[in-house]
C-alpha cells in the first residue's frame, strides 16, 4: 500500500527527530557532570565524541540507505548475524533502552517544570506531571509520523533558538584561561572518561534509522540525515560548553549540576536567563521524549513484526491501534514512577555500546553486498570497543553496582531469549531483499509524481 509523500517525514523533519533527542539528552541533564570529569576540556571531549559517533554514523549511513525497516540496527544485525539467539537478546535490549529513556526524560522534565511553575515537589505532583508529558506526547504520536516530524521541528527550532541566544550573548564574556585545554595526565584521563560517557550523547542519530519507512526518499534522505544531524549537534555542544565553562568557575558548574547551564547564564543574564535557560531545557527535554517515544513505538512495532515481541503485539495497525505504541508509552510512564533510574542510564548507555559494536560487526560482513569501506568499518569497530572498555572501567572505579548490573543484565537478556525461543519456537519473520524494496521506492516515487502533475494538466486541458 503506497503512501502519499505528505504523509511522510521530509529530510529536516528527520533531522529534527535526531538532533531533538541528542540536545535533550546531554546540554541539559549530564553536562554538570561532564565539567566534573573533563574540566576544561569539556569542548575538547564534545569534539573528540562526535568523531567516535561519526564512525558508528558511516555503517548507520551505509546500511541504512539500502535497508529500509523501522527496525533499524536490529534489521542491519539481522542480516549481519542471521536469526539466532544473539540477535533476539539485542533486539529486546535495544527497545527497552528506548522505554528506559523515556522513563529518564519524564524525570527530567517534571524536575525542571515544577520549580519553574513554583509548585510544590511531591511524589503526587512529580508523578502526575511524569505521566501527564508522557500521555500527550503519545496522543501526538497517534496522528502519524508528518505531525510527529513537524512538532519535533517547532520544539527543536525554539530550543535552538535559546541556545544560540545563550552562546551569542554569553561568547563576549568568556574568560580564555578557563577554556584553555589541559594535558596533564589527571586531566588526560578525566577527558578519556568524559569522551566515554559523552559519545553516547551522540547516540540519538540512529532514530533516523527507525523512521525510514516512514521517510520520503529514505535512500537519499537517512544518510543526509545522520550526518547533518550530529554536525548541527557537535556545533551546539561545543560553542554551548565554551560559553558555559568560560563564564562560571567549574566549582560553581560542578556544584549545580542539575541545572548547569541555567547557572552558567547568570553572570551575563541575570535572574532572566536563569529562566530562559529553564524553558529551554524544557522544551529540549521534551523533543526528546517526543523523539523517542517515537521512535521506541517504531522499534517495538517493527521488532513486532518481525517476531521479536509476543503475538500479542504482533498487528499491523501502525498510527492507528499500535499496540507497540502503547506497551512503550506505558512502560515508560511505569519506570519513571516506580523506579529511580539514574544508575540504570549508565547500564544503558552500556547496552547502546553493544548494540553498537554488533552493528559495526554485521556491517563488516555485509560489506560486499551493501557497500562500506573495509579500514573505516574496522577502525570504527576497535575505537568504539576501546571506549566500552573505558566506559566499563569508568564504572568499576566510580559505580561497582552499575557494573555488575551492567552484565547482569546483559546476560539476562540472552537467558530469557534462550529460554522465550525455545518455549515458543518462534523465528524471525524474513524481511523483503534490498532490490525488491527499491523497485517498490521507486514506483511510490513515481506515483507521486504523476499525481503531482495531474492537476496541472488538467488545468491544462482546461484553459
Amino acid at each position: 500500500m503506497l503512501t502519499h509523500k505528505n504523509d511522510k517525514m521530509g529530510l529536516w523533519q528527520a533531522v529534527a527527530l535526531a538532533v531533538g533527542t541528542m540536545v535533550g539528552a546531554s546540554i541539559f541533564s549530564i553536562f554538570g557532570l561532564g565539567a566534573r570529569l573533563a574540566g576544561h576540556n569539556l569542548p575538547l571531549v564534545f569534539l573528540l565524541a562526535s568523531l567516535v559517533a561519526l564512525l558508528v554514523a558511516y555503517s548507520y549511513a551505509t546500511l541504512g540507505s539500502r535497508i529500509i525497516s523501522d527496525a533499524g540496527p536490529i534489521e542491519f544485525i539481522l542480516k549481519g548475524l542471521g536469526d539466532g539467539l544473539i540477535t533476539g537478546a539485542l533486539s529486546f535490549l535495544f527497545w527497552l533502552t528506548y522505554v528506559i529513556s523515556i522513563a529518564l526524560f519524564a524525570k527530567g522534565f517534571a524536575g525542571y517544570l515544577l520549580p519553574l511553575l513554583g509548585t510544590e515537589t511531591s511524589p503526587l505532583t512529580t508523578g502526575l506531571a511524569e505521566a501527564g508529558v508522557v500521555l500527550i506526547f503519545m496522543l501526538l504520536g497517534l496522528l502519524g509520523s508528518s505531525a510527529v516530524g513537524k512538532a519535533e521541528f517547532i520544539i527543536v527550532l525554539v530550543k535552538l533558538g535559546i541556545l544560540g541566544l545563550f552562546v551569542v550573548l554569553g561568547i563576549h564574556s568568556i574568560d580564555p584561561a578557563r577554556v584553555m585545554p589541559g594535558f596533564g595526565s589527571g586531566e588526560i584521563q578525566g577527558a578519556l572518561n568524559a569522551t566515554a560517557v559523552f559519545f553516547l550523547s551522540f547516540m540519538g542519530f540512529g532514530l533516523v534509522t527507525n523512521a525510514s519507512e516512514n521517510m520520503r526518499d529514505p535512500q537519499r534522505n537517512v544518510p543526509l540525515a545522520i550526518y547533518l544531524s550530529i554536525l548541527i549537534v557537535t556545533l551546539i555542544y561545543v560553542s554551548v560548553s565554551l560559553v558555559a565553562v568560560g563564564n562560571l568557575p567549574l566549582p560553581e558548574l560542578i556544584r549545580f549540576q542539575d541545572n548547569a547551564l541555567a547557572e552558567a547564564a547568570r553572570p551575563f543574564l541575570g535572574r532572566s536567563g536563569f529562566l530562559l535557560v529553564s524553558l529551554g531545557a524544557l522544551f529540549s527535554i521534551a523533543s526528546a521524549l517526543n523523539a523517542t517515544l517515537y521512535g521506541g513505538a517504531n522499534v517495538a512495532y517493527a521488532l513486532a513484526r518481525d517476531g521479536e515481541l509476543p503475538k500479542t503485539f504482533d498487528r499491523k495497525l501502525w498510527f492507528g491501534s499500535s499496540e507497540g505504541f502503547y506497551l512503550t508509552a506505558a512502560l515508560g510512564i511505569a519506570f519513571a514512577l516506580l523506579f529511580n533510574l539514574n544508575g540504570i542510564a549508565s547500564i544503558t548507555s552500556s547496552v547502546f555500546m553493544v548494540i553498537y559494536l554488533f552493528v559495526l560487526f554485521s556491517h563488516w560482513r555485509l560489506r560486499t553486498e551493501y557497500g562500506g569501506n573495509s579500514l573505516v568499518i574496522a577502525t570504527g569497530f576497535v575505537v568504539v570497543l576501546a571506549v566500552f572498555l573505558l566506559l566499563a572501567v569508568y564504572q568499576w572505579q566510580t559505580n561497582r553496582s552499575s557494573f555488575y548490573t551492567t552484565w547482569l543484565v546483559l546476560g539476562g537478556s540472552v537467558l530469557l531469549e534462550l529460554i522465550y525461543r525455545g518455549i515458543t519456537q518462534r523465528k524471525f519473520i524474513t524481511r523483503k531483499t534490498t532490490l525488491l524494496q527499491e523497485i517498490e521506492h521507486t514506483i511510490e516515487a513515481g506515483m507521486q509524481e504523476i499525481e503531482e502533475h495531474l492537476p496541472l494538466q488538467k488545468n491544462d486541458k482546461q484553459q
